[in-house]
């Protein structure tokens, strides 16, 4: 018998979306009171993107409102609660829940990265429950950076904006929307495509642009 994250894998596949893993909150997760269970939701590589863009609206944020349209009917049908990254204030701390899965490790350049699809996933939602329910045991994974002895992605920055201390956005920012920074405003992050992990995943370029311009226009820059 499949479990839940298993049956709910099924049903957004076909939208792109992965069930990226599960854990049980505490009170260091920063979950809602009641929460026993919390399923990430998110992608890898351009079959979402594909997905979306076959059935893209034209309305405001339309990726995010894709998205629930997808998700919240997934929710209600398994009696959990859906969050997206696009809630809040108060935000949901995607990021800290991601990590709580096991198979995300954060790069050098700040970016979670995942052992198979490098650089190039999301979350896009999450799925609370008030049930424990059973999850899939997570495969035994190590950081593909420890073992990175050339760390690309700490050099290929035209500007130097991703040192490892601290990212300096204005930098970046600028670089990508002068005419320098055609090729990171039309095909992504230069430090983000010299990471060798996950290549295959390597987003398409109305996907890696569509996230850029949401980038500049999340700082009003």
């Amino acid at each position: 018998m499949t479990t839940i994250p298993e049956q709910i894998g099924e049903r957004l596949r076909a939208d792109g979306f992965l069930v990226r893993g599960g854990f049980y909150p505490d009170a260091a997760h920063g979950a809602p009171d009641g929460v026993a269970t919390i399923l990430i939701i998110g992608n890898a590589g351009p079959d979402m993107w594909r997905a979306f863009s076959k059935a893209r609206r034209d309305e405001p944020s339309p990726l995010d409102n894709w998205t629930k349209r997808v998700i919240d009917p997934v929710a209600e049908a398994f009696g959990a609660r859906a969050v997206y990254p696009s809630d809040g204030p108060p935000f949901v701390p995607f990021q800290r829940w991601a990590v709580a899965t096991g198979d995300v490790f954060p790069s050098p350049i700040k970016p979670l990265i995942h052992p198979e699809y490098g650089l190039w996933h999301a979350y896009r939602g999450a799925l609370l429950f008030a049930e424990k329910l059973p999850l899939p045991a997570v495969a035994v994974a190590e950081n593909p950076c420890e073992t990175c002895a050339d760390r690309p992605c700490l050099t290929a920055c035209p500007v130097g904006a991703l040192a490892p201390q601290e990212t300096d956005i204005p930098a970046c920012a600028a670089h990508v929307r002068s005419d320098a920074g055609t090729d990171c405003r039309t095909l992504s992050c230069r430090a983000r495509r010299a990471c060798p992990v996950g290549v295959e995943y390597v987003y398409e370029p109305d996907q890696a642009a569509h996230h850029m311009a949401a980038f500049l226009g999340s700082r009003g820059i």
